[in-house]
């Protein structure tokens, strides 16, 4: 099968909402840390109902997204982990722009970045990430610049400080 063909395949042929994004974000993170996912911990993760959890996930089942059954453990598909994933890194680049270029305070830019997630295409958010990287010059840098790693984060501080 040609690349192109499996890239094509492969395109996601539907729209998720904000609020399902976030519980697929959520799932990632809570396996992700606590190596596993239930309503109970993701109600309480997102600060939402135990019934809400519940129709979302049923939703979240329908589009492929995650493996459940009642009162078990919930597990993200391969197409659940790639959405989550793209989710994540979405965040990651916005709040880098906003922090790294434009010098929003961390609080400021983790909050906005949860809101303009929902609203930026994959494309868009590889251009963010192309420029940023551009502007730090991550090529100089001694870390193989994460924005997310606070290694990275003090490496650019400092690199910023000698240019001035």
């Amino acid at each position: 099968m040609s690349l192109a063909i499996e890239q094509e395949e492969n395109k996601k042929d539907f729209n998720l909402t904000a609020s399902q994004e976030d519980y697929l974000k959520a799932i990632y993170t809570l396996i992700s840390h606590k190596k596993e996912a239930r309503v109970t911990d993701i109600a309480e993760y997102l600060n939402v109902s135990k019934a809400s959890v519940n129709r979302a996930l049923k939703l979240l089942k329908e589009l492929g997204l995650v493996n459940y059954e009642t009162y078990g453990e919930i597990k993200l598909t391969d197409k659940g982990k790639d959405e989550a994933t793209n989710i994540i890194k979405k965040h990651n680049v916005l709040k880098a722009f906003l922090i790294q270029i434009l010098d929003v305070d961390n609080d400021t830019a983790e909050e906005e970045a949860k809101k303009m997630k929902h609203a930026i295409s994959e494309d868009t958010v590889n251009k963010f990430s192309n420029y940023i990287k551009s502007i730090i010059k991550v090529d100089e840098l001694k870390c193989n610049y994460n924005p997310e790693n606070e290694r990275c984060s003090n490496c650019i501080r400092i690199k910023k400080k000698n240019e001035l």
